[in-house]
């Protein structure tokens, strides 16, 4: 594709409004740097979807999660964006050296640690989509293959399908899906043209350099203006249409799908990774976990993340909520959409 081309044709963009969505949080901090925003017609409206695990994680699993980190002999281990997540009381970081948490750079850390103080429970925060199910199932068939019973997952592992499937009967507007990159490469294109023709909406995989989203919006543009809804795969080097099948058969082999809650779009059917019977004995309580609490009138968290309103239309947006001090929940995490607002202000 001639790239100077494109950006020429969505420079000069002059038909109806078209509202194309990325559903990742790294697509959204690619927009941002590439300054594609600033080099397309004002016709073509760029929105933020739900492509944060961290910033649709009920308030109800950050509960779980701190009674772990405050129960003896238990500790928990999490990444650093897990930290500042606001429960129904607090936040694991407020529970400052009162807390048992440790941060982890990969759940992997967990094998020694449990083999080593085998006195010890050490319960991993699980949260993600389908890129980072495949190491958590491949942590629990090690840890039952060298038989260490002392580790616990507590899930909130999300499939992205179903919550498109919502956004599609729910926000009708939306004319088209920049699909996310690194979940694709797992899941493969296919699992998209069911949607494509149900909804009749393109969606288009794209790659994280500027050039892939020139590319990918200029294809979503044309395709909204002939009235096409394609699946298309514009990032080859990395996704194949069936996808990784022998990291879909380690989530196939440890995970069954269930009813998730996300915050700030409610319970989705099929929506959740729990663990199978067989896996049962490592499950740290993840089920039931559907408790939210109620963001104030004043965060438009909620609406952002289906692309109701812009981050920056929210007004506690920079003032009474930034990264050093986040109230909502889409300000938590380095690929939260306020978050990657608040930095490329």
């Amino acid at each position: 594709m001639d790239i100077e081309k494109a950006i020429g044709y969505l420079r000069g963009y002059n038909g109806p409004e078209v509202k194309l969505m990325e559903v990742c949080g790294t697509h959204t901090a690619a927009i941002f740097k590439s300054g594609i925003r600033s080099l397309i017609s004002p016709g073509i409206k760029l929105i933020s979807g739900p492509g944060c695990p961290v910033c649709v994680t009920p308030a109800a699993y950050i509960d779980k999660c701190m009674e772990y980190a405050s129960k003896e002999r238990h500790i928990f281990l999490t990444f650093g964006d897990m930290m500042k997540v606001p429960g129904s009381d607090g936040s694991l970081s407020s529970l400052g050296k009162d807390g048992n948490v440790e941060l982890m750079y990969s759940p992997f850390e967990a094998l020694d640690k449990a083999e080593k103080n085998k006195d010890i429970t050490f319960v991993i925060g699980a949260v993600g989509f389908e890129t980072t199910a495949p190491a958590y199932g491949l942590l629990l068939k090690e840890a039952m293959r060298r038989g260490i019973e002392n580790i616990r997952l507590l899930t909130a592992l999300k499939t992205i399908v179903p919550a498109l499937s919502w956004i599609c009967e729910n926000q009708k507007t939306i004319s088209g899906f920049i699909c996310p990159g690194h979940v694709s490469v797992i899941t493969g294109t296919g699992i998209y043209e069911e949607l494509a023709r149900k909804y009749e909406k393109p969606f288009v995989v794209a790659g994280f350099e500027p050039e892939h989203i020139a590319a990918v919006v200029y294809d979503l543009v044309r395709q909204t203006e002939s009235g096409k809804h394609k699946v298309k795969n514009l990032y080859p080097g990395a996704v194949r249409e069936e996808g990784n099948k022998e990291a879909l058969k380690v989530i196939d082999d440890v995970f069954t799908a269930g009813t998730a809650v996300w915050r700030g779009l409610g319970a989705i059917e099929g929506s959740g990774l729990y663990l199978r019977d067989e896996y049962g004995g490592f499950d740290g309580g993840s089920r039931g976990l559907d408790k939210d609490i109620e963001l104030p009138p004043e965060c438009s968290c909620a609406h952002v993340i289906v692309g109701e309103k812009d981050p920056d239309q929210c007004p506690m947006f920079g003032t009474r909520c930034t990264p050093i001090d986040p109230y909502g929940p889409c300000m938590v995490s380095a690929e939260g959409a306020c978050g990657i607002w608040y930095r490329n202000r």
